[in-house]
């Protein structure tokens, strides 16, 4: 595996990942200094996206991966494989905005949000929009393209940011003389309902820098290749959305585990804190964005295991890093959100663990990507969401959203496993277990000893300082190992 050109893409999809979503991590101390945590609001904001993400990978139903696969394939034309799954993807995000926009009002009643049905109808087109432009990005990364890539999402995030800004900091100093302005605050509850509005506007704007792509809905749409790619997908849309319940399941069953105001509040404490430990989820994402052509266009070559034997090692380690990172200098990190939320601090090494299972199981999906049995990832995928609902059911009510952590942890857990398992009796991969083995030893050992020094009640300064020795000592563990490998 070229690890330079990884490293390359990695970084720049990074800016674009990881920095972009900084960015909106700025809005979270934002939300949560401006939505009190008693209001629930931030509860509302919480739900919302979590539909949002599971429609999302329902209207993409797997193209994505489908359009690497079949642009590398020999004899499919990589034009006609984009045109056909822009159309399919569009058409499916056209007839979804017309069924909900036509039974509005009951689903808001369904969902809890009769008093705004306007959010509901919002996030339908929004996450439409999502879905037709994913495929586009994807197209920019097949095209090895990273650069347009990394500045169309900037083109969404910092107009985003701008615009949250403009609504919680200077339209409430604004109200005195723009009375009007007032009233529009406090009827979308007090700006939240003004988030999603403000997504839409960010979201639509994306478009403009979309003109070449576009140009994709006039090429040939195939009949015979799309029953191919349809045939080839449908196992990913099911992966794709059990794998996504293991991430929004909690968020979207949580009010009705724990109803009413309480609920809202706990929801918004547990969604405020988990936004800490996504920053997993930013490295797996940049990881994901570089590795994905990477392997797919060397899939015709003969060292495509030593690819994913590298990836999975790197993955691990630099996985360990970032969980490392965060614990260490959490009494920094803590920050990011309001007083008000800390009492959920306690979820965020649980769901950053969480986070580097479903890691190394997408590392692992590779096995049965590449031999084409992708049924074999809707059946773990469904296993490990099984898991991870049923402990919320059974622990929520009782525990509240402390089991919703350990949800996580168990359904990713399950389905790592099973993964490893079935995957080396079908497409035997020697990963290094002895290496990965003994950098997550040296993880656990420093995570203990950061543990140990928390206790000692040491002036923050000087807990940072022996955390950052700490820290050190894991990026000279790497640095060697990279030396090795020359």
């Amino acid at each position: 595996m070229n690890l330079k050109s990884l490293l390359k893409d990695t970084v720049i999809y990074g800016l674009s990942s990881i920095v972009g979503r900084f960015l909106n991590y700025l809005l979270v101390p934002l939300y949560t200094v401006k939505i009190a945590a008693e209001s629930g609001g931030y509860g509302i904001v919480t739900n919302l996206y979590a539909w949002t993400a599971l429609l999302l990978a329902l209207l993409t139903f797997g193209m994505e991966t489908t359009l690497f696969r079949f642009s590398s394939k020999e004899g499919e034309e990589a034009d006609t494989v984009y045109a056909t799954s822009l159309k399919m993807v569009g058409a499916v995000a056209l007839g979804f905005v017309v069924l909900v926009l036509a039974l509005l009002h009951p689903i808001s009643e369904a969902l809890g949000y009769a008093t705004h049905p306007e959010y509901v109808g919002c996030m339908a087109i929004i996450v439409a929009m999502d879905a037709f432009q994913a495929i586009m990005f994807s197209r920019l990364r097949q095209q090895g393209r990273p650069v347009k890539f990394m500045i169309l999402k900037f083109a969404f995030i910092i107009p985003n940011v701008l615009l949250n800004l403009f609504i919680f900091l200077v339209m409430p100093l604004l109200f005195e003389s723009m009375p009007a302005l007032h009233d529009l605050f406090v009827r979308f509850d007090y700006g939240v309902g003004l988030i999603f509005f403000v997504n839409l506007i960010c979201t639509a704007s994306v478009f403009i820098g979309f003109a070449k792509e576009l140009k994709g809905l006039s090429g040939p749409f195939d009949k015979a290749l799309a029953g191919r790619m349809l045939k080839y997908t449908w196992p990913l849309l099911l992966l794709s959305l059990v794998g996504i319940l293991n991430n929004v399941a909690d968020k979207i069953l949580f009010p009705y585990l724990v109803p009413g105001e309480e609920g809202k509040v706990q929801l918004g404490i547990y969604g405020a804190c988990v936004k800490i430990a996504m920053i997993m989820s930013l490295l797996t994402q940049a990881f994901r964005y570089a590795y994905e052509p990477i392997v797919f266009n060397g899939s015709k070559g003969k060292n495509n295991p030593d690819t994913l034997a590298d990836g999975m090692k790197y993955f691990v380690i630099f996985a360990l890093l970032a969980f490392l990172a965060v614990m260490f200098y959490m009494p920094i990190i803590k920050y990011l959100v309001g007083s008000t939320y800390w009492a959920g601090l306690g979820v965020v090494p649980v769901v950053m663990l969480a986070e580097i299972f479903m890691g190394i199981y997408f590392n692992l999906s590779f096995w049965y990507k590449l031999s084409d049995q992708t049924h074999w990832g809707a059946i773990m995928s469904a296993v490990g969401a099984s898991v991870m609902i049923l402990v919320n059911v059974i622990f929520v009510p009782r525990y509240g959203y402390v089991a919703c952590a350990w949800g996580g942890f168990a359904g990713y857990g399950v389905a790592m496993l099973l993964s490893f398992v079935i995957g080396q009796k079908k497409y035997p991969i020697q990963y290094d277990m002895r290496g990965m083995a003994v950098f997550t030893c040296l993880a656990a050992v420093l995570y203990l000893a950061s543990v140990l020094i928390a206790k000692l009640d040491l002036h923050v300064v000087i807990q940072l300082a022996l955390n950052t020795v700490l820290i050190a000592v894991f990026g000279l563990a790497i640095l060697k190992d990279l030396k090795l490998r020359r």
